[in-house]
């Protein structure tokens, strides 16, 4: 049975809207080098949304495919650990499974950032897969794995 796309249909804030595309433009380094790496469907055909807005959050990466939210970490959310579990737990409750990456992570080592999306994204594209990655942790910390305000700050 093919996936309910939780995109569609949403009520989108016109100020909101406008964020993401100005969010667009003026991705972090990180950002864009992801970016670089999943954007055409490069990563083994799995297709990759920017600033996505899901139920008036802002994410970085969105799969659909694989109901997963990538979020890239600077600085700023070493401040808002609070907030961005809040944001986690909303995201959770929709069934998404968020990746949070530290700007370090994708600058310095993108091979294996790549690849543990990648692991994530077959394991939750094929749920009968032995992969189901419901509960992967990021590639930082085990208290800091999940997601991100996205939102730009800095």
């Amino acid at each position: 049975m093919p996936k309910v796309n939780i995109i569609t249909g949403q009520k989108i804030d016109p100020g909101k809207l406008a964020r993401a595309k100005e969010l667009r433009r003026n991705m972090t380094p990180a950002e864009k080098r992801l970016w670089s790496a999943l954007r055409g469907d490069k990563l083994d055909g799995f297709h990759f949304r920017r600033q996505q807005i899901i139920d008036g959050l802002i994410v970085d990466f969105y799969c659909h495919q694989a109901d997963l939210v990538v979020e890239v970490d600077g600085p700023v959310h070493e401040k808002q650990i609070e907030y961005d579990g809040q944001r986690t737990h909303h995201l959770a409750n929709r069934g998404l499974f968020v990746l949070r990456i530290r700007n370090e992570e994708i600058m310095h080592n993108l091979p294996e950032v790549l690849e543990h999306i990648r692991t994530v994204c077959h394991g939750r594209a094929n749920p009968i897969s032995p992969l189901r990655a419901d509960r992967v942790e990021g590639l930082t910390s085990p208290t800091r794995h999940g997601e991100g305000p996205g939102e730009g700050s800095s």
